[in-house]
């Protein structure tokens, strides 16, 4: 794994991307040496070529990032692969058009445009479907022998196994509560704890993941710091579920390790950082969205009588109230029969009008004025409104520790898991949350806000 904008990587994907850079590059420079009459040398070194050269190179590389190609680096298709991949080359020509309206300085000559991405849309092609056949293997998976088969550590299994572009191979599980050779999530039972220096040797993991359902008298500490000491990566079940999943495991999670860690709570001075730029960016966003926002206005005022604005008490910092402000999705008095309720996926509640703007999240939009009062952040956990937060509370530990930050217009959770209105979306959705307040960073919540703006622009929007 590697950490960018505070958020893990798997190798495989951090490889991809670098070797892809490498190879468009290579493309468009190798098409400076066909098509240029004059020196390409002294174009490429003196005459700014190289960085013209990096405009299409990048805006690929956004592309590619924009249509899910480094989320999923498996080529399922090798259509579907070429369509995508002309998508991608396709922006980086309408980025040039802009360019040549802006500075004619910036643009590369016609014809290298034309051949370096031809020769780069072929290149991406074949390194595509060869990367998942070839590379990943020379890269090498990383080999993991579980020590114990607690909850968790079926969770990373699984995760695993769904996901191999972790590059994480299960070697097995060394537990006394299954015999040797029963399998669990495709991995077998290598043995008992009693065995676990013969099981390394045999095995020869790289790292040893302790997911112990009971740990009292029966953690082998002594094997495991010999076995630190001789190089192998011992790690607790929580912490690989934390790196792989992006969450805190909050089944794993005791009150000592938040009263004592230096890391689970915000860092003060990230905060105070995060509410200047929240505050920029708000006023930045409202002036620039006021024309989208008068016609939100207008549309949602004729084709549903009632009030524009939807006005909520939500819950906010340190469990102060305030009222949040959206564009009204939903027919007027919807909650009068009902009460509070969850909104559910396909609610009856909401008007035609408020599914195109609930899609495209422009119901959003006018919280942007809670964050030039100060009630909230441009990212943060989502608030919840008082009814619900008392029974939260009341059922899902730690669910007050999401509070000490400021709650935000969009979040980490919005953005990693899918809508749901479960207790059990609502606990990932809160795993989610800690894991944002452990590493919150102007890094992580630029990543957020550029996830969130492709989340809108692809009408992936929230329910």
């Amino acid at each position: 794994m590697v950490r960018v904008f505070r958020v893990a990587v798997p190798t495989t994907v951090f490889v991809l991307l670098v070797s892809e850079f490498l190879l468009l590059t290579c493309s468009y420079v190798l098409a400076a040496y066909i098509v240029l009459e004059v020196d390409p040398t002294v174009f490429l070194l003196y005459d700014g070529g190289l960085g013209r050269i990096l405009v299409p190179v990048l805006s690929v590389l956004f592309a590619l990032h924009f249509l899910d190609l480094y989320a999923d680096i498996r080529a399922r298709s090798r259509v579907g692969l070429i369509l995508e991949l002309g998508q991608a080359f396709g922006f980086s020509f309408l980025v040039e058009a802009l360019i040549s309206y802006l500075s004619r300085n910036w643009m590369l000559p016609r014809w290298l445009m034309i051949y370096g991405s031809a020769l780069g849309l072929v290149s991406l092609a074949i390194w595509r479907i060869l990367y998942d056949a070839v590379v990943v293997r020379a890269i090498g998976w990383q080999r993991v022998l579980f020590l114990g088969t607690n909850a968790v550590v079926h969770e990373i299994s699984e995760f695993m196994r769904d996901h191999p572009e972790l590059g994480l191979a299960n070697l097995g599980y060394v537990d006394d509560n299954w015999e040797p050779g029963h399998v669990l999530d495709e991995a077998k039972v290598l043995g008992p704890v009693s065995r676990l220096r013969e099981l390394v040797e045999e095995t020869k993991p790289d790292r040893i993941v302790v997911g112990m359902t009971e740990r009292r008298a029966r953690m082998p500490v002594n094997d495991l710091l010999d076995l630190r000491f001789s190089g192998i990566l011992i790690e607790d079940a929580a912490a690989t579920y934390e790196t792989a999943r992006g969450r805190i495991c909050t089944k794993e999670l005791r009150p000592a390790q938040l009263i004592f860690s230096g890391e689970l709570g915000p860092r003060p001075s990230s905060v105070r950082l995060q509410s200047v730029y929240s505050f920029v960016i708000a006023l930045f966003g409202f002036i620039v969205s006021l024309p989208i926002m008068l016609l939100t206005a207008v549309a949602v005022k004729l084709f549903s009588p009632g009030p524009v604005l939807f006005r909520q008490t939500r819950v906010g910092l340190n469990g102060g109230t305030f009222t949040l402000y959206k564009f009204r999705s939903m027919y007027a008095d919807a909650e009068a029969r009902t009460g509070a309720v969850w909104a559910t996926k396909d609610d009856p509640r909401i008007t035609p009008v408020g599914r195109w703007i609930r899609r495209l999240r422009l119901d959003e939009l006018p919280q942007f004025i809670n964050v030039l009062k100060g009630d909230m952040s441009i990212v943060g956990p989502r608030p919840e409104r008082p009814e619900f937060v008392k029974v939260l509370l009341e059922r899902i530990p730690y669910y007050r520790q999401r509070y000490c930050v400021k709650p935000g217009i969009t979040g980490w959770a919005q953005i990693s898991h899918k809508y749901g209105d479960t207790i059990e979306d609502t606990i990932a959705k809160l795993e989610y949350d800690l894991y944002y307040i452990k590493h919150l960073s102007p890094a992580l919540d630029f990543y957020i806000i550029f996830q969130t703006l492709k989340t809108m622009l692809r009408s992936r929007g929230a329910q």
